[in-house]
Formats: structure tokens, C-alpha cells, sequence
């Protein structure tokens, strides 16, 4: 019985207006889009994140800084969450040259101390670690979702509005025949 509920639109009847059938219509079309873009898209998002990830696992490496002063005590960065204090660091690049730069260190760490960062090909600190493959393939499956679903929302939206319209029109016409039943 519950498919038949669904599929009244679809059959034959005397109370069908015009309207239910174009509803039924925009609504089968509405969900073969969604359907369509979210198998065009999610795949493509997931190649796109999963070739970003392996990229960056393919171009950042660790490198042993050393810290060229002791860290300063009690004074935070503003945006490090952790209590870390940015301090001075130096470290060699891949193409042998010595690099100075700004990390944040714990402030426990004195001068000489190591600390392991990670750089790019050209020697640059970079502020995360590459994500690895399984945390990768999971993080570019949410954001195919994601990118599923925000590629659906303009479909969906678009159903939305056209069945709203659909549903004033329905009103209007109800409005009509009212006055001409009601009275009698």
C-alpha cells in the first residue's frame, strides 16, 4: 500500500489536476539530477583531494631544526591553541644551504635542542605534516560528500522553489472554485 501512496501522482484519477502531474514530473527530475551530479562530482572530488594529499606526501619532507635560543616562558602565541611559543630555528635545506626561520616550539625546549618540522622541496618549513594515504582517503571521502551534496543543493533548491510555485497555483485555483461552490 505505502508504494502505491507514493506513486498517486502517477496514476489515473479523477481528482488529478494538471499541476500533481507536473509536481510528480519535477520531482522524478529533481532526483535524477541529484543522483547524476553527485556520481559526477563525488568521484572527481575524491581523485582531486586524494591527488592533492599524495602530492604533498610527494613534496614534504622532515627535516631536525635546532633551536637557536632558549624558548621564551610564558608567553604564548596568540593563535597556538597548545601553549607552544614561536622561536627561532635553523635547519638545512635539501639543496645543503642553512635556513633560519619562526616555528612554534614548546617553551620548555632550551637553546640546541631539536625539533622535528617538515619543509618543502625548496627548503621552506611548512606548518603541517603530509596527510597520510588511510587519513587521506577518509578526508577525501568526506569532502567528495561534501562536495556532493553542495553540487545537489542548487538541484534541490530549484525543486523546491518550482514545487512551491506549483503549490501557490494549486491554491490560487482552489481559491476559484471555492467561489463558485461556495455560495450554493
Amino acid at each position: 500500500m505505502s508504494g502505491r501512496r507514493h506513486l498517486w501522482r502517477w496514476r489515473r484519477n479523477p481528482l488529478r489536476r494538471r499541476e500533481d502531474v507536473v509536481e510528480a514530473w519535477i520531482v522524478l527530475a529533481v532526483w535524477v539530477l541529484v543522483a547524476v551530479v553527485g556520481a559526477v562530482v563525488a568521484p572527481l572530488a575524491f581523485r582531486a583531494a586524494e591527488h592533492r594529499f599524495a602530492e604533498q606526501r610527494a613534496h614534504r619532507h622532515p627535516v631536525r631544526a635546532v633551536l637557536m635560543d632558549d624558548a621564551p616562558h610564558g608567553v604564548t602565541a596568540e593563535w597556538s591553541a597548545d601553549g607552544r611559543v614561536q622561536d627561532a630555528v635553523r635547519w638545512v635545506a635539501p639543496d645543503g644551504t642553512s635556513r633560519t626561520g619562526r616555528t612554534l616550539v614548546d617553551p620548555s625546549l632550551a637553546a640546541g635542542a631539536t625539533v622535528p618540522l617538515w619543509q618543502d622541496d625548496r627548503g621552506r618549513l611548512v606548518t603541517t605534516a603530509p596527510t597520510k594515504p588511510g587519513e587521506g582517503r577518509v578526508e577525501a571521502g568526506f569532502l567528495a560528500v561534501g562536495a556532493a551534496l553542495a553540487a545537489a543543493a542548487p538541484v534541490l533548491g530549484a525543486g523546491a522553489f518550482a514545487r512551491a510555485r506549483l503549490d501557490r497555483r494549486r491554491l490560487a485555483l482552489w481559491d476559484r472554485e471555492w467561489d463558485l461552490v461556495g455560495p450554493r
